[in-house]
């Protein structure tokens, strides 16, 4: 029974990326029509539509975060996203008129997003620069570890150079490769969206860009050298025998494992969580208008109402954001 299941979720996989396109190509068609007042009713009806499509985008992508990558934080927030996304489908449909600014959002963060993720010479560009930053910093710390081009993980990054090789003990080899989830796109992504979803002015906007982004930019570096260094010398080999349960490694063949998936899994995707809290407090204190979508997170996840822009004393706005 388990390996039926796991068999259904692994072949759905198979239509994440086309549905990704489909999906943010709808976010946009109902983002215009809300901009620009053309036709609310369509306007909402589009945008529900790409939340269901969206929620089916993430059940598409369980398998691939919860045994593929074995991520404890991103397999979680996966299995929490579908049901999301067809509860802000609902209330969208019922007049919450508030959502259509975390649908904007949502539709810049994949206009952002997917051409990085889909366009080779995008992603080697970016790939390279925060392998030869990440390299740099690590020298500074007084580590030199070989960089190669060439990944197992991806055979499209054959000619980059983007792995770390790393000989922590005699006869054992490890390498750590930067791919374009180490580059901080998709979080920098992220705060694009929400930035460009509100109503606010323009220069409040670069403001809350220039409080966010290079911030992210460089935790991500500070991030690839901690995961680095920690796998790659094998500086975490915390509970081997457990960890190797959990993630379901051979611990003979790969003990080295045991360090990325602390160092990674467990540490770095904690952090990163605690990192983007932090961020966005940076965000708000420069633009205050993207309250309006962390008060429909909250009364998503709680079923009651909050005022934070009247607790901190911003001035009202519409509930379409404006």
């Amino acid at each position: 029974m388990i390996e039926t299941v796991l068999g259904v979720l692994e072949w759905f996989t198979q239509w994440s990326d086309p549905l990704a396109w489909l999906v943010v190509a709808t976010f946009a068609a109902g983002a215009l029509l809300d901009w620009y007042d053309l036709h609310r009713d369509i306007a909402r009806t589009v945008t529900v539509a790409a939340w269901v499509l969206f929620g089916f985008f993430w059940f598409t992508q369980i398998y691939h975060f919860a045994f593929v990558q074995k991520s404890i934080v991103e397999g979680i927030g996966t299995l929490i996203a579908v049901p999301g996304c067809l509860y802000v489908a609902v209330l969208l449909r019922r007049g919450r008129d508030s959502l259509f600014v975390l649908s904007r959002a949502v539709a810049v963060m994949g206009a952002v997003f997917l051409p990085f993720e889909a366009i080779l010479v995008l992603q080697e560009f970016l790939i390279e620069m925060v392998t030869r930053q990440t390299e740099f910093l690590m020298s500074l710390l007084g580590y030199q570890p070989a960089v190669i081009p060439g990944s197992a993980i991806n055979p499209d990054y054959e000619s980059f150079r983007n792995t770390f090789v790393f000989h922590p003990e005699p006869g054992y080899r490890i390498t750590y490769t930067i791919i374009i989830a180490c580059t901080g796109v998709g979080s920098m992504a992220i705060f694009v969206g929400l930035i460009a979803a509100v109503r606010a002015p323009i220069r409040r906007k670069f403001r809350a860009l220039a409080v966010s982004i290079p911030v992210i930019y460089a935790l991500n570096l500070v991030r690839n050298v901690f995961i680095g260094l920690s796998f790659g010398e094998m500086k975490m080999q915390l509970v081997p025998e457990l960890t190797a349960s959990v993630f379901a490694f051979d611990l003979a063949t790969d003990p080295g494992l045991v360090s990325y998936y602390w160092a990674d899994r467990i540490l770095a995707q904690s952090g990163s969580v605690l990192a983007l809290v932090a961020i966005t407090w940076l965000v708000v204190r420069e633009l205050p208008e993207v309250l309006i979508v962390i008060e429909d997170l909250l009364y998503m996840a709680t079923g009651s109402e909050y005022d934070l822009r009247g607790a901190l004393g911003v001035a009202p706005v519409r509930a379409d954001g404006e």
